[in-house]
């Protein structure tokens, strides 16, 4: 019997002398709005040997897995779970999951993310109704709750960490509270701000939260957790008809992740780089890491600001792992952002919407949310922006960060 695989030494693998096997990767130090840095011990972890995504190993580590997000979230909610995808996917399965074709659903829009979820709102057939602030403005509390009670929506959609603006929105219990008095179901994006900045999702009402893996929490990108809680599962289980997603189905999800029955393969290494992560999150105590991710943010801000340049919020409104650096008018950004990634290997993000060529969105997130990432930065922003003829005193950042 001839064997079907096939042994032809023209395709040799792993040949010594033949070609690598891996791409060429410069090295970066990633300080935009995401991916972050990772800890070299998470990613050792993506070096363990893969196991299949029903092996009893794997669904163990699974449910430590679970254990540890609820304890991110601060939740007891039993739905609490990852998606296998970016932050929109987790963005994308919050609304499949909760909402139906005619819902009314308002969305608090604040910048890119809010606008993101109008427009999931809407090819999901969704009734639309938005309640806007202007970027890098919060939302006003009080407006939310007067259009929530006028329009009484099925569903209220809010981002917590507004990742184009850098802007915090306070409020979000007050906005849950009227959402719950109009019988609506609360959605909060937090892909940015969980794990670097307070996120309490039972305390203040919140429904469905969702976030993703690369940014505070510390792991590589490809896995959302999300967090259902009760008044959610409830509206879910009363649907007149099943999710349009197959995949983003959270009750099918929920029967792998507490039942143990198949719905798709999910990748065995992310699951281990962000348990990794989340026992280090554990270890380092989640209050101390919001403390951490304050501290940096307040020494690159001296920083920043010593150096003659702002920030596009408020200090009392600004996140603290996503800083949005507004650049003075004739400045390139693209050049700017540029010589920062050719010259020093540092990646920064840039403006989105109505703020592109105006804004660094600069990260400290996870394992970034160090101050020798800090001072390297501006170090070398102060290189850059002299370079292009901003008049700023040799070290005057530095400095001030040191004293921040």
């Amino acid at each position: 019997m001839t064997s079907s695989i096939d042994t032809d030494d023209s395709h040799p693998v792993g040949h010594a002398g033949g070609p690598q096997p891996q791409p060429r990767v410069p090295t970066r130090l990633l300080l935009g709005p995401g991916p972050s840095e990772v800890d070299p011990r998470v990613l050792h972890a993506l070096d363990l040997p893969p196991l299949g995504h029903l092996d009893p190993a794997l669904l163990d580590i699974l449910g430590e897995l679970e254990h540890m997000l609820r304890g991110v979230f601060l939740t007891r909610n039993r739905l609490t779970l990852v998606i296998s995808g970016t932050g929109t996917a987790g963005m994308e399965a919050a609304l499949v999951n909760v909402v139906e074709p005619e819902d009314t659903v308002l969305v608090g829009v604040m910048g890119y993310f809010g606008e993101r979820m109008c427009q999931m709102v809407q090819r999901l057939g969704g009734i639309l109704r938005r309640v806007e602030a202007s970027w890098g403005e919060a939302l006003d509390p009080q407006q939310m709750r007067e259009a929530i009670l006028r329009e009484r929506p099925r569903v209220v959609c809010i981002v917590h960490a507004e990742t184009s603006t850098g802007v915090c929105q306070q409020g979000v219990a007050d906005i849950a509270g009227a959402a719950h008095e109009a019988d609506a179901v609360l959605v909060v994006d937090a892909v940015t701000s969980l794990g670097g900045q307070p996120v309490h999702v039972d305390q203040w009402g919140i429904d469905v939260c969702y976030s993703s893996s690369q940014k505070c929490l510390g792991a590589p990108a490809g896995l959302a957790p999300i967090t259902f809680g009760e008044r959610a599962v409830d509206k879910m289980r009363k649907r007149s008809a099943l999710p349009t997603s197959f995949y983003l189905d959270a009750m099918l999800l929920s029967d792998y992740w507490h039942d143990r029955q198949y719905h798709h393969t999910i990748s065995a290494p992310l699951i281990y780089a962000l348990y990794t992560a989340l026992r280090l999150l554990h270890e380092e105590g989640l209050e101390e890491r919001w403390r951490r991710h304050h501290r940096h943010h307040r020494a690159l801000r001296a920083g920043i600001q010593t150096m003659g340049l702002a920030y596009l919020p408020a200090e009392d409104l600004s996140l603290w792992p996503l800083n949005a650096v507004r650049l003075p008018d004739g400045l390139d950004e693209a050049a700017v952002r540029s010589a920062l990634l050719h010259r020093y290997g540092i990646e920064v993000g840039g403006g989105l919407g109505p703020l592109r060529g105006r804004l660094l969105r600069v990260g400290l997130m996870g394992y970034g949310a160090q101050q020798r990432f800090v001072l390297q930065l501006l170090a070398a922003l102060e290189d850059v922006l002299r370079a292009q003829g901003l008049p700023i005193e040799v070290g005057v950042g530095l400095a001030a960060a040191m004293q921040g």
